[in-house]
């Protein structure tokens, strides 16, 4: 049951979430980031190990990867935002769902992006004699970031049902 709030009223006042619906929140859009940027870590450190072609001639490779995980990611993050919980039941877009959505779990789940970081540190390096020469895979990691950091909440956020939603179904 998401509320008990009677439907003729005129604008009826949604109660804060409860505990129990921001644990579920953050849980679901943490696993997502996490198995996002776990997901291109492991991509980035195996690639060169199975494709021993230069950087310039892998990193497209990288890219195509990294744009269908993130498509994914973002799926995942739709469908999750949606579909029911059997305790809590239907997650409803509110101020404070919308907010815990972006603040926690950009605090726990965003350094788990620092891995894919040192991989497109080294990545950079490659093949230089001295500094930097492959500026795109530290750009690349910085795409993957505001995808994980921005776009994956931001579309969790957009895709939590509104009050009206929520009741249609009859959660």
């Amino acid at each position: 049951m998401v509320d008990h709030l009677p439907l003729d009223e005129p604008n009826p006042q949604a109660p804060l979430p409860t505990r129990a619906t921001l644990t579920l929140l953050v849980g679901r859009v943490t696993t997502i980031k996490l198995a996002y940027w776990a997901a291109l870590t492991a991509f980035e450190i195996a690639l060169p190990l199975v494709d021993h072609r230069s950087f310039a001639d892998r990193f497209p490779l990288s890219i195509g990867i990294a744009v269908l995980t993130s498509i994914g990611a973002l799926v995942w993050a739709r469908q999750a935002a949606r579909a029911p919980d059997r305790v809590v039941g239907v997650l409803r877009r509110t101020i404070p769902t919308v907010a815990t959505t972006f603040a926690a779990t950009t605090v726990v789940a965003s350094p788990a992006s620092l891995p894919l970081l040192i991989v497109e540190r080294e990545r950079s390096l490659e093949g230089c004699g001295v500094g930097t020469c492959h500026v795109e895979a530290l750009l690349l990691w910085v795409a993957v970031l505001v995808v994980g950091t921005i776009l994956v909440p931001g579309v969790f956020a957009a895709s939590l049902r509104s009050d009206g939603d929520a009741r249609w179904l009859g959660h």
